[in-house]
Order: C-alpha cells, then sequence, then structure tokens
C-alpha cells in the first residue's frame, strides 16, 4: 500500500475573509511528481504554502506522512520562484548553496568541511559544480533555477516543492529542469507549481488543477511519451488546454498556442 506523502482533508483558505480555496481533500503519494497547474489567482502557490506548513487552514487539516506540518520532522526542500532582483550582490553560487546548510550548523561559526561538501554534492547532482566561484548575476535564468535547487538539496530534502521554476526561462532551459526533477524523483517526491501546462504534464505522474477547488488527474506514462514527442516536434510547444478540454476542464489556449 502507498504512503501519503502529502494529504489536505476538507481544506479551505481565506485571506482577510476571501475565500482562495475551498473544501480541498487531497493526497499526494510518497514518490510522486505532482504538477500543480490551473489560471492565475486560482490559488496555485497557496496551495503549496499549506502543504509546506507556511500558511494554516481557515479549516480542515494537512498532513505530512500522517502528521501536521510542524510536528512531522520532514525535511522539505523548497524552491521560490527565480527573480533578477539584487543581481548585482556579489554573492557566488557556492554562497547561495552554503545557505541551504545553515540549519545544520552553529550560526557563530564558519562553515565546516562538511558544509562544504553537502554544498558540492548538491551543485554535482544539478551539473553545475563547475561554476561553483562564479558569481551568481553571471548565469543565465536556467542556471540559476539549478543554483536554488542545490540549496534546496542540501537539506537532504524528502519532498521537493518548487514555485514556477521555469518562469522566464528559454524552451531549452525549461527542458533540462525537468529532466533534472524527473531525475530527482527517483529518490524523493517532487510537488511543481506551473503555469506550463505542456511541459510540466510530459513529466509529472499526476496533475492537480487548482481553481479555488482541486481536480486531480493521472497522467500515464504513454500520455507522457506522446506529449514529449509534441513538445519536440512543435518547436518547444504543447497545447496543454488540449489535454484539459477532453477531461471536460473548460480552458483557453494561451498567446504561444501555434496548434490548427
Amino acid at each position: 500500500m502507498n504512503e501519503s506523502a502529502v494529504e489536505l482533508r476538507d481544506v479551505t483558505f481565506s485571506y482577510d475573509g476571501l475565500e482562495v480555496l475551498h473544501d480541498i481533500s487531497m493526497q499526494v503519494q510518497r514518490g510522486d511528481f505532482l504538477a500543480v497547474i490551473g489560471p492565475n489567482g486560482g490559488g496555485k502557490s497557496t496551495l503549496l504554502k499549506l502543504m509546506m506548513g507556511i500558511l494554516k487552514p481557515s479549516r480542515g487539516e494537512v498532513r505530512l506522512f500522517g502528521k501536521p506540518p510542524e510536528q512531522s520532522g520532514v525535511a522539505i526542500g523548497y524552491v521560490p520562484q527565480e527573480t533578477a532582483h539584487n543581481l548585482d550582490f556579489p554573492i557566488t553560487v557556492m554562497d547561495v548553496v552554503l545557505m541551504g546548510v545553515l540549519r545544520r550548523r552553529n550560526l557563530l561559526r564558519r562553515y565546516g568541511s562538511d558544509s562544504k561538501e553537502r554544498a558540492v554534492d548538491a551543485l554535482k547532482r544539478v551539473k553545475m559544480e563547475a561554476f561553483a566561484s562564479r558569481r551568481i548575476a553571471e548565469l543565465s535564468g536556467g542556471q540559476r533555477q539549478r543554483v536554488l535547487i542545490a540549496r534546496a538539496l542540501c537539506g537532504d530534502p524528502q519532498i521537493l516543492m518548487l514555485d514556477e521554476p521555469t518562469a522566464s526561462i528559454d524552451f531549452r532551459g525549461q527542458w533540462e529542469i525537468f529532466e533534472l526533477l524527473e531525475e530527482l524523483n527517483r529518490t524523493m517526491t517532487v510537488i511543481v507549481v506551473s503555469h506550463d501546462m505542456g511541459m510540466v504534464m510530459g513529466f509529472a505522474k499526476h496533475a492537480a488543477y487548482v481553481d479555488k477547488t482541486v481536480v486531480m488527474h493521472t497522467i500515464d506514462p504513454h500520455t507522457r511519451y506522446q506529449i514529449k514527442r509534441q513538445l519536440e516536434g512543435r518547436e518547444g510547444h504543447y497545447c496543454g488546454a488540449e489535454f484539459w478540454q477532453d477531461m471536460g476542464h473548460r480552458i483557453e489556449c494561451n498567446e504561444e498556442c501555434r496548434h490548427a
């Protein structure tokens, strides 16, 4: 029997009296790769923060491996949306990744050799070890995102959660990020919030469509394979709206859609 990594039971959440998510019950199994998709303002990022325990539900319960987030002791790696803010700050790739081991060391001491080894190992996992001494500002958007993933991996997470990891990254960079996440999914549960329905559905095992409520769907291996072929054949574009319209959801194509 599969173990539930994340479970929401009858969860409702409101901001200042405005209901954002309503009566959500869902499970994410250990080892799953879940895509969280839906319209802007539908509650995707809010759902992720509820799962992490950053936000508390107005009603209902959240469980990580059967316990409330604050009691679970579950290591969660979190990758926020990458932004171009403060790129002039003189910080190296290694400095950024070492931030992921802050909680493992005495803040009054320098980083020890074990912390640096952990950071190097994380950079190797994302194929960025050759850039350790580079300034973060010198990297491309896709490379910076890999560094943020390495930072999250320093905590040996059981669950890796990412919020829009490929926003403002070109097709090749997006593809490489999702290939990396597919590889990491062999050893951990992965949950990704994404605006790009086509790309994420070529790699995820399940999808949660969030628009105040949540509808779960399974993406079988054959469907993932077909989506990847269409992504490659259409020069980096697959209309995810096609899939969701087939599932009975009314979704309009985005501006990038080029299918007839």
